[in-house]
């Protein structure tokens, strides 16, 4: 092989590893990405196990958008407010490594507090309805849970879990979000390391919301989410594209949901 035949190959080669780099990571950073659900913070709503549909054009992009979240500089490109009631993918504010995800219950300038097991905003106890009580499995064994349909301000509807009214987080101080910030709970709401809790000391470099530790001092000592800025939304779950339980296998009556 000449030098020529040699270094037009390289090219060729060249070529064709950027075009099929683009095709692979194009549409995940701009369009869309599938993620699994680990935990089961946002049972009823998701299930451990279920892979889902998130929008990642839905808020507009920052550098968490792309994946393992270069250093590309702070704020958003075509930034767009989410809206309460969205299930939200994040960066965890405590790593700006890490996905979770979680419903946006509280907007910028909101005060939020749950009292007796009841989440208030703006003063205002959400509207729940009952929906029976069934047994679930939880970190502490099979418990009873009670479930709501709970209807946010806005009039979004969702189902929630919840241990009763005195349980660890069940009981905890007023918030008020910053500007830019966001409050997040899990659907799950006692067994859910959210927006009630500390977030944790937070990297140089990351975005950060302000966090005052006495908000958390009466709850259990875990680290949580604190207020979530808005730089670290990554997109919103649109979907339960299949799922899949351990030892059983597919669980086919939750095919393309939508959330």
């Amino acid at each position: 092989m000449t030098r020529a035949s040699l270094r037009s190959s390289v090219i060729d080669w060249a070529k064709t590893l950027a075009v099929t780099a683009a095709i692979v990571f194009v549409p995940r950073t701009v369009l869309c990405q599938p993620f699994t659900i680990p935990s089961g913070s946002m049972e009823p709503t998701l299930l451990v196990g279920d892979y889902i549909l998130v929008n990642k054009f839905a808020y507009g992009w920052s550098r968490h958008s792309a994946p393992l979240s270069p250093a590309l500089g702070h704020g958003r490109l075509m930034g767009r407010e989410p809206a309460r009631g969205d299930v939200v993918v994040f960066k965890k504010p405590g790593d700006g490594r890490t996905d979770v995800i979680k419903r946006l219950v509280g907007l910028p300038g909101d005060e939020l507090q749950v009292v007796d097991g009841l989440l208030r905003i703006n003063g205002a106890p959400v509207e729940q309805r009952p929906m029976g009580t069934r047994l679930e499995e939880t970190p502490f064994g099979v418990r009873p849970a009670e479930r709501f349909a709970e209807t946010l301000p806005g009039g979004r509807t969702h189902l929630i879990n919840s241990y009763g009214p005195r349980t660890p987080a069940g009981n905890t101080a007023a918030y008020r979000v910053p500007e830019g910030c966001y409050f997040m709970m899990g659907d799950n709401r006692d067994n859910s390391l959210d927006s009630r809790f500390d977030p944790g000391p937070i990297p140089a470099g990351e975005a950060r919301c302000a966090w005052n530790p006495a908000l958390s001092a009466n709850l259990p000592a875990q680290t949580g989410m604190g207020f979530v800025p808005f730089e670290n939304l990554v997109g919103r779950a649109e979907m339960v594209l299949f799922s899949w339980e351990a030892g059983a296998g597919l669980r086919e009556n939750r095919a393309f949901q939508r959330l």
